[in-house]
């Protein structure tokens, strides 16, 4: 379980300081970024509008809310927004089976490291407004 957190935070460069927003209710947000290979866009939104529902219980249950993915089709650039509720609960969610199947299920259409995680690139908050 620690070489996989490892892997994980190695993965994730994680650096609170630069991309969470940790407000009044502890909630922190995370954007990310990551790729989609060409032709795969009406695969991946297929896939999870058919999220299964033991992903998003686990989700839930690590501290996930209001997430959303968002296509820039010009560039199969996805971006990721989540509310998650701690570093460290989050992080732990990519040691659940369930994860690790979903990773398997989207390795086929999107860049991933070696263990089918998805190579995810954490984004720089530079602006935020309530």
């Amino acid at each position: 379980m620690l070489a996989a957190r490892s892997a994980m935070a190695q993965h994730t460069k994680i650096n609170y300081n630069l991309y969470c927003n940790e407000r009044s209710n502890g909630i922190m947000i995370k954007g990310f970024k990551m790729k989609l290979h060409p032709g795969m866009e009406a695969e991946y939104e297929r896939r999870h509008n058919a999220l299964w529902p033991e992903m998003a219980d686990m989700i839930h249950e690590y501290g996930g809310r209001n997430y959303s993915i968002f296509l820039d089709r010009e560039t199969n650039v996805l971006f990721g927004y989540i509310e998650i509720e701690s570093e460290e609960k989050w992080a732990r969610s990519a040691d659940t089976a369930i994860c690790r199947k979903w990773w398997d299920h989207m390795a086929d259409i999107m860049d991933v490291n070696p263990d089918n995680s998805p190579v995810s690139v954490d984004l720089v908050k530079v602006f935020h407004l309530d």
